[in-house]
């Protein structure tokens, strides 16, 4: 019973996250495209197209139609890197920090309740 409840949890903190990012101006898809460059394993808030292929389990060729969708919309910018030419760094822009703040701090009361939820059921 205790995965059913979890699962539970987790759809409805997913599908609040959706509202919340779609108020914010985002897709749910450019959302997590913003997180996962902003909380790049290493601290940069930087990313490449490999990296975030392998960290969202997708597709190179998804997380590129991805990336070239969120850089029309201005969210995102292309650097080439300095050590391989033929590879592009990728960091959020003014605008894409901007929507990427204001989804964060709109999610705070689903966190919260997602927290107690899983306290609940590790008790």
């Amino acid at each position: 019973m205790e995965i059913a409840a979890l699962r539970e949890a987790l759809r409805a903190f997913m599908r609040e996250s959706e509202l919340i990012v779609q108020a914010n101006g985002l897709t749910p898809q450019r959302h997590l495209l913003l997180l996962m460059i902003k909380g790049a394993p290493d601290g940069s808030e930087r990313s490449t197209v490999t990296e975030l292929a392998a960290r969202l389990r997708l597709a190179q060729t998804t997380v590129t139609d991805l990336v070239r969708r969120a850089e029309k919309a201005r969210l995102i910018a292309r650097e080439q890197s300095g050590a391989d030419g033929r590879v592009a760094i990728l960091r959020l822009t003014e605008e894409g920090e901007r929507r990427l703040a204001r989804s964060f701090h709109a999610h705070e009361t689903e966190r919260q309740r997602l927290r107690e939820m899983l306290q609940q059921l590790s008790e």
